[in-house]
């Protein structure tokens, strides 16, 4: 342990920016801003779920502590959602509410991995799962792999050249952030299967999982799941970044020790955002989660059109490979050229080791800023 006047040695490893460092100079410059570094949504949560909605006076105790397992009736709630969704008799010792995906993510990976373990990510990835690796003193290991024409054979080859006598955890996301692309259902299970016979854990990153504009999401759970986990998001599928709510589905016992890293933690996830988000299951969310699909499935392909690049599969995301444009000044420079124009991008190497990638979220603002953005990042390059 670093004695005075030093700090640890881990958190200072990791980025303190993953998303974007010019927010404050594009911020700075004045005139129109187009925020493509970081994944939200332009639109509201369903009516009658906003924090607007609720009163202290119908709901006794929203400003006090919730249960630490989450409100037993949104728990329930979780519970038949996850059963329809996936076909496996789940029970409630095997849901835990959190705060946000982020959360549930962070204890879980707690839970599982003790300091100097690897843990297996496929890349790109969701750029805060190799920090909350590190965070727990874990070592994450990139697998570069997605992005790509996907093979079940070369799937599996490639996390097997990367297993060591240390490796614990195989993370994966799908629909993934940021290429937008889905796993298709056969190397899913291919990989989980691999994972199984090795004797490793399967975490699994879904939060997009009602975002899928080509084929079907197929949950990892149901490859695997006395050893999957996975994490969902109100965030991403109603609109709630701003909440911080979700949950993790996994098996009971070890689900039962990230609860306690989440004791010591976060607590309990906040009470209000869990009425809201029983709200949204209670039957306001479908049809508001259908209407955001169409929305968003119409602005990806007319970005990724704009762009010369493959429309999304899933998510909220376009990946970009930028190399022909980057001068000696590497991608910093191409930021600051995009910068300079009013689009924050996300860097790629904050999402594994791809010096010459951007990432652009084309739901953070509305569709009319979006599009003009666009032409803007298309004259940039050239297109």
């Amino acid at each position: 342990m670093p004695q005075f006047p030093e700090r640890s040695e881990r958190v200072r490893a990791m980025p303190g920016s993953v998303y974007s460092a010019l927010v404050g100079r594009v911020y700075a410059r004045g005139g129109e801003v187009f925020p493509f570094h970081i994944g939200d949504t332009w639109l509201e949560p369903p009516g009658g779920c906003r924090m607007e909605d609720l009163r202290a006076v119908d709901h006794p105790g929203m400003h006090r502590y919730a249960p630490v397992g989450g409100l037993p009736r949104l728990v329930g709630q979780v519970v038949e959602q996850v059963r329809g969704r996936t076909s496996l008799l789940v029970e409630r010792s095997e849901v835990l509410i959190t705060a946000g995906a982020t959360s549930g993510l962070s204890v879980v990976i707690g839970g599982l991995v003790e300091p100097g373990e690897e843990v297996l990510i496929l890349a790109p990835y969701w750029p805060l799962i190799a920090g909350v690796v590190q965070l727990f003193g874990g070592r994450p290991v990139a697998v570069p792999l997605l992005g790509e024409g996907l093979d079940r054979e070369a799937a599996v080859a490639a996390v097997a050249a990367a297993q060591t006598d240390a490796t614990v955890a195989l993370y994966l996301n799908t629909p993934n952030n940021p290429t937008g692309q889905q796993i298709p259902a056969s190397i899913l299970e291919a990989l989980v299967g691999w994972a199984a016979s090795r004797g490793l854990w399967i975490v699994v990153d879904e939060v997009y999982e009602d975002y899928v504009y080509e084929g079907q999401h197929t949950p990892a759970r149901i490859f695997a799941p006395e050893r999957t986990f996975s994490a969902h998001s109100f965030s991403k599928a109603y609109g709630m970044a701003g909440n911080r709510v979700g949950y993790v589905v996994g098996p009971a016992e070890p689900l039962a020790e990230a609860r306690r890293v989440g004791v010591h933690t976060i607590y309990s996830a906040p009470t209000a955002s869990q009425l809201a988000a029983g709200r949204v299951l209670d039957g306001a969310g479908a049809p508001w989660v259908a209407s955001a699909a169409e929305a968003y499935a119409r602005i990806g392909r007319l970005a990724a059109s704009r762009l010369g690049v493959a429309a999304p599969q899933g998510s909220t995301f376009l990946w970009l490979d930028v190399a022909e444009h980057l001068d000696d000044r590497g991608l910093g420079g191409f930021l600051e050229d995009a910068g300079d124009r009013g689009l924050l991008l996300a860097p790629g190497p904050s999402f594994g080791p791809y010096p010459s990638h951007v990432r652009l979220c084309f739901t953070a603002t509305t569709p009319e800023i979006t599009l003009r953005g666009i032409e803007h990042l298309a004259a940039l390059l050239g297109r």
